[in-house]
């Protein structure tokens, strides 16, 4: 098969399109022919060295693809041969042919198509496991999402406006704001322009904050909470490292978590899958929920992928496609 490989970490040119050896599903994992790739902020770290995979993960990129499985590892049974699915991965999502344990498969919704749902599974197992299963988010709380029209904000709009919450965002432009409003967003906050913390505090602080910024808003975050407020943290780029004030935070109330799912193990991977597919997959069958992909990109275009994330002028998911690949550029099943 073909891959993006790194020989070497460094820029975007890091990224070579190349022939590596076919994988084969071993026991409990199912092989799946890919037909689009989701691309992440920890791709992004990945290619620059900061970010390896875990113990025994594909050493390419790509942490979630859509795509339809063509053979089954020993002890399979609940998947079948031609099935569409999207999946969960530790790795190896940026190539033609990728291993994925069963465990981390989830089915194609018939109302998002085979192409979208390539950009489902990371963003919507991290929003769920970190604002719902850690931080709490109830019905009537205030969400506060930094990055509100990334690929994880605009899942994460959308999925708090189902169960109740209000939500707050912050983006850098008025266009990323208003598509931000389109999807459910009520509290629209421009970061180069409006100081969130004082927004935030105009309606008694956030319950929950979700964040992709890290050392440089720790302070800001905390001071943006509700009482009882629940901060999030799922990013770092901003920075790592910040002084933390427990003053301040003990002022509060408030807790901190900080999490990630690359290297969870399996187990723990499925669990977290099959909550998302009891919780969340109604809402992509109902229309309450719907991935938003701002472009689809080639797959030996990864490069190119990669600068526009770094450019950070999209809207949603960037999508990789493989050459030759067999999907419905988005558009719905047939009678969906």
């Amino acid at each position: 098969m073909r891959a993006i490989t790194i020989p070497e970490p460094g820029g975007p040119e890091a990224l070579v399109w190349a022939e590596v050896p076919d994988p084969v599903a071993g026991p409990g994992e199912v092989l799946v022919e890919v037909v689009a790739s989701g691309v992440n902020r920890a791709d992004v770290l990945q290619r620059q060295g900061f970010y390896d995979p875990p113990p025994g993960a594909s050493p390419y990129p790509g942490l979630e693809c859509a795509g339809r499985i063509v053979a089954l590892g020993p002890g399979v049974t609940d998947w079948r041969v031609g099935d569409e699915v999207c999946a969960l991965l530790a790795g190896g999502g940026y190539a033609e042919l990728v291993n994925v344990p069963a465990g981390q498969l989830l089915p194609v919704p018939a109302a998002v198509g085979l192409v979208a749902a390539g950009a489902l599974p990371e963003v919507l197992c991290t929003v769920w496991s970190n604002v719902f299963q850690t931080a709490g988010l109830r019905a009537g709380e205030t969400l506060l999402v930094h990055g509100g029209a990334s690929g994880i904000g605009t899942a994460a709009i959308q999925l708090a406006r189902a169960f109740g919450a209000r939500v707050a965002v912050t983006a850098g432009s008025a266009e990323k704001l208003a598509r931000c409003r389109e999807l459910g967003a009520e509290l629209l906050i421009d970061y180069q322009r409006d100081d969130f913390v004082e927004e935030l505090r105009r309606v008694g602080g956030a319950d929950v904050i979700l964040d992709i910024v890290g050392a440089r808003y720790l302070a800001r975050n905390i001071a943006a909470l509700a009482p009882g407020g629940r901060l999030a943290v799922i990013g770092f780029q901003g920075g790592v490292k910040a002084e933390l004030d427990l003053r301040a935070l003990l002022a509060k109330r408030g807790t901190i978590s900080a999490t990630s799912l690359r290297a969870r193990p399996p187990a723990e991977k499925a669990a977290l899958v099959a909550e998302v597919r009891e919780h969340v997959w109604p809402l992509l069958a109902d229309g309450r929920l719907r991935p938003v992909v701002d472009r689809l990109l080639p797959l030996p275009e990864a490069a190119q992928a990669h600068r526009v994330l770094e450019a950070s002028g999209h809207v949603g998911k960037v999508l990789l496609t493989p050459p030759g690949a067999a999907g419905d550029l988005l558009a719905p099943a047939p009678g969906a």
